[in-house]
């Protein structure tokens, strides 16, 4: 998360809260009476603020107010509350735990970034002392630095990219997929589109890169419908039609979370996985058309 324009500190505020009615904080002689003692003394009040206790009118009575100048927030202690809250309210089906903790995530957290411009802001997640906030943080595990130090909170993006392989902005992400994908599936061919596979995609990598692959043309006869499912539930495959006659095409697109200067294994180990998978569709269609329907 990336917030901009964040001061250091927030402005002090007036802050004025109501204490009682004046006919229950003063007896007759307009000395305090023991309810507005213990009120003050419950909030904190010293008794030598009573003459700085302000009258006001409030409704058909007139009340006693206190104001007072409140420092604003500190962004050091206000950030690791902001963000332990955020973290927990994060609407992820099902948590694991990992190790002694008691912290729960949807996947194992190894450390905290917690940057304002230049410093680091000081920071525990769950009150866990192993994740302390730093300016360290990893990057793609096969083609990025495994140690990165952070500069400044500005820096973040240009150096996740550059020494970590990483593209930090989903909106980035998915955009460089969807290019891709238009390129790869060329002219005469179109993509069997589907918004949410390209977000779920777009979400469980960090350095795409686009592949084609393709299946042997005899599953074609089973129905497209059972076909596509297959490619797109199953293994977060593209489909591709043929652009003039809008039939399936035995060929699909694969986005990968690992960019190499020759991909055939990485295309050979999804295409025999999908002729599994395609193999048992096909086995479950002839099945089923053995039986006719009037029967």
């Amino acid at each position: 998360v990336r917030a901009y324009d964040v001061a250091d500190q927030g402005p002090d505020e007036l802050f004025t809260e109501k204490i009682m009615p004046v006919t229950v904080a003063f007896d007759a002689n307009g000395q305090p009476t023991p309810a507005l003692l213990k009120k003050l003394a419950a909030k904190g009040i010293a008794e030598s603020e009573i003459r700085k206790l302000e009258r006001r009118p409030d409704g058909k009575t007139e009340s006693l107010f206190y104001s007072k100048m409140v420092n604003g927030a500190r962004l050091r202690d206000a950030v690791g509350l902001i963000i332990d809250d955020a973290a927990r309210k994060l609407p992820a089906p099902k948590l694991m735990r990992w190790g002694a903790g008691d912290a729960q995530f949807v996947r194992p957290v190894h450390g905290l970034v917690v940057l304002h411009g230049d410093g680091v802001v000081e920071s525990r997640l769950w009150s866990d002392d192993r994740l302390k906030s730093s300016r360290h943080t990893a990057g793609h595990r096969f083609m990025g630095s495994r140690e990165i130090s952070l500069r400044s909170a500005d820096s973040y993006a240009d150096t996740l990219r550059s020494e970590g392989r990483v593209v930090p902005s989903f909106s980035d992400r998915r955009d460089e997929i969807a290019r891709q994908l238009a390129a790869a599936a060329g002219t005469g061919t179109t993509i069997v589109m589907d918004e949410k596979l390209l977000d779920e995609v777009t979400a469980i990598v960090e350095w795409p890169a686009v592949y084609g692959g393709g299946f042997s043309a005899e599953f074609l006869t089973v129905p497209e419908e059972c076909l596509i499912l297959t490619m797109k539930q199953h293994q977060k495959y593209f489909p591709l039609r043929d652009a003039a006659t809008g039939k399936l095409l035995p060929r699909f697109l694969v986005v990968s979370n690992l960019e190499v200067t020759d991909p055939a294994n990485i295309i050979h180990g999804n295409e025999r996985v999908l002729r599994a998978r395609l193999a048992d569709a096909k086995f479950f269609f002839d099945q089923d058309r053995r039986t006719r329907l009037e029967e």
